[in-house]
């Protein structure tokens, strides 16, 4: 794929980046009792409370550790975040990087790792997008899916016994929801990255060759508008609205996931990182996770949206780098560690050696687990887009669904958004 040229702005912050990046100094890591201080920075608030438990786990087994946990995410723009705290000369030790072009952005600030003594012990693939020119530059943290959540107690109650795998089949069961008088969606379009990243990943992992399908989008020998993908993309993004929540636009990720857990609707489009959150507000729902069909061909459709998601990185300057690296060694190897991966972030993992059971993981990721292990998966294709493409793409989505552009004239700006972020 050819190389992204960065925007003038994001130039102008990576240039007092660089100039900034001293101010990680040996002073802000030693506490007042002299323990050495590694800094985390992430992404994932719903891990958050997590993290404060196995930062004290932590810190009793290395008394000679304090762990300075801080969770950036959800409404939050973490990205923007952290390059506002490398250009005060705030720089975290340990931070999250999601591959591929967010790779591009940060590797000259990063720690190669392919050396640790985890490396060997990834799933197959699992560090594909946080690796370059044979080097691993950060550590899996483990695998994430999503497609529709459903819940099984309303389907089976309402009479559906299989879950829909065609766009025909997903409108039947809408209509059946409703007829019985449920609401068959939660939408939580407010948020950029439920329409920006998850739901436009969609046609362009449906394309027979996504990485093909993006280098001539770069090349200028394919188009959105007229593309089928695209096109069927469309039908279910209606469907969703059409058979969904009110006021969708206005619903935020917290009010889906609680309309969701409540009863009051039978499916969302999400992920496993919604586990905890769900278990918080009904333990031992009934859920599952099914396909987002778009047509009617089962074979394409039966397919979750798999990926790694982020990954920990280290700061290459760090004083504690030595320390940072034995957290991360520490976190996949030991029993504590692997129990917080497991059990408490209901991640998947990204290591063969960490067993799980679908009790660990809850129902939604035993349903990845299930369709990884079977090969039917689709890719996440939004971490290889243009940096902030994804929220040219959110906003342009909205504006579609609150009737400002119609199909042609959203996909025609889709198109010249990406010529727009390549030119630049």
């Amino acid at each position: 794929m050819k190389k992204r040229w960065l925007t003038p702005l994001m130039l102008l912050t990576i240039m007092t980046l660089i100039v900034a990046g001293c101010g990680n100094n040996n002073n802000s890591h030693i506490s007042s009792s002299g323990k050495k201080v590694i800094q985390i920075y992430q992404g994932k608030v719903e891990i958050a409370d997590a993290l404060a438990k196995l930062k004290v786990e932590y810190e009793k087994q290395h008394p000679d550790v304090e762990l300075q946990i801080q969770s950036v995410g959800g409404g939050a723009d973490y990205a923007a975040s952290l390059k506002a705290k490398f250009a005060a000369g705030d720089v975290p030790d340990i931070f999250t990087n999601g591959g591929d072009e967010e790779l591009n952005l940060w590797q000259e600030y990063l720690e190669d790792l392919s050396d640790q003594p985890w490396v060997s012990d990834l799933v197959d693939g699992a560090a594909d997008q946080i690796s370059k020119d044979g080097h691993i530059y950060g550590q899996p943290n483990g695998l994430e899916g999503y497609g529709f959540i459903y819940n099984k107690d309303i389907f089976e109650k309402v009479g559906i016994k299989e879950v829909p795998t065609t766009i025909d089949e997903l409108r039947a069961v809408c209509e059946k929801l409703k007829a019985a008088g449920y609401t068959p969606f939660s939408n939580g379009f407010q948020e950029w990255w439920v329409l920006g990243n998850h739901n436009v990943t969609i046609p362009f992992s449906h394309q027979p060759d996504p990485n093909k399908f993006i280098e001539e989008l770069d090349n200028g020998t394919a188009q959105i508008p007229g593309n089928e993908k695209f096109n069927e993309w469309l039908n279910l993004l209606d469907l969703m609205v059409q058979y969904g929540n009110p006021n969708p636009l206005t619903t935020d990720y917290n009010t889906q996931v609680t309309l969701f857990a409540n009863g009051k609707a039978a499916m969302m489009q999400q992920g496993n990182w919604t586990q905890v959150q769900i278990d918080g507000i009904k333990p031992n729902m009934n859920i599952g996770l099914m396909p987002m069909p778009i047509n009617n061909n089962k074979e394409e459709n039966d397919r979750l949206f798999v990926r790694v998601p982020n990954n920990w990185v280290i700061y290459k300057d760090s004083p504690v780098k030595q320390e940072a690296k034995d957290f991360l060694n520490w976190l996949v190897t030991s029993d504590t560690g692997r129990h917080y991966i497991t059990d408490e972030f209901k991640f998947v993992p990204a290591f063969k050696s960490i067993k799980t059971t679908d009790k660990q993981l809850g129902p939604i990721g035993a349903d990845i687990v299930r369709y990884n292990d079977a090969g039917k998966i689709l890719p996440w294709i939004f971490p290889k887009f243009p940096m902030g493409l994804s929220k040219d793409y959110a906003s342009t989505m909205q504006a579609y669904l609150a009737g400002e552009l119609n199909r042609e004239e959203m996909l025609q700006q889709m198109q010249e958004q990406w010529v727009n972020l390549q030119l630049r």
